[in-house]
């Protein structure tokens, strides 16, 4: 869960064309069934900066149909568009429904992920 004054945050940036945190929505029939948010950042293995898909959601009615693949592949094309080398993400072991999906576009690359809550 996130308090809910970081996600209008979150949304205040998406908006803001200075920052580089992005979204973009699927939608069927005009009716929003998925959202992408990501960030562009500099990555110290490049000279260019690497595309960052944060959050992917898709309704649970709108799953299988073929939006979460679209927002990934806009997402690819965007990185080619831009000159962006790279787009990663990172999911939970054991969420199978989302690394099915995943799984068709690239192999797991290896890397684990350790993070530290260094407010508690």
């Amino acid at each position: 869960t996130v308090p809910e004054r970081v996600t209008d945050e979150t949304w205040r940036r998406i908006l803001d064309p200075n920052t580089p945190i992005g979204a973009i929505l699927a939608t069927e029939n005009g009716v929003a069934v998925g959202f992408a948010n990501y960030v562009v950042q500099p990555y110290t293995w490049s000279e260019r900066p690497h595309c960052l898909m944060e959050d992917l959601f898709v309704i649970p009615e709108g799953r299988s149909r073929g939006a979460g693949r679209a927002l990934i592949q806009y997402l690819i094309d965007l990185c080619r568009r831009e000159g962006f080398p790279e787009l990663y993400w990172i999911t939970q072991e054991n969420n199978a429904t989302a690394r099915r999906l995943y799984d068709t576009f690239a192999a797991p690359d290896g890397f684990i992920q350790y993070t530290i809550d260094v407010e508690r």
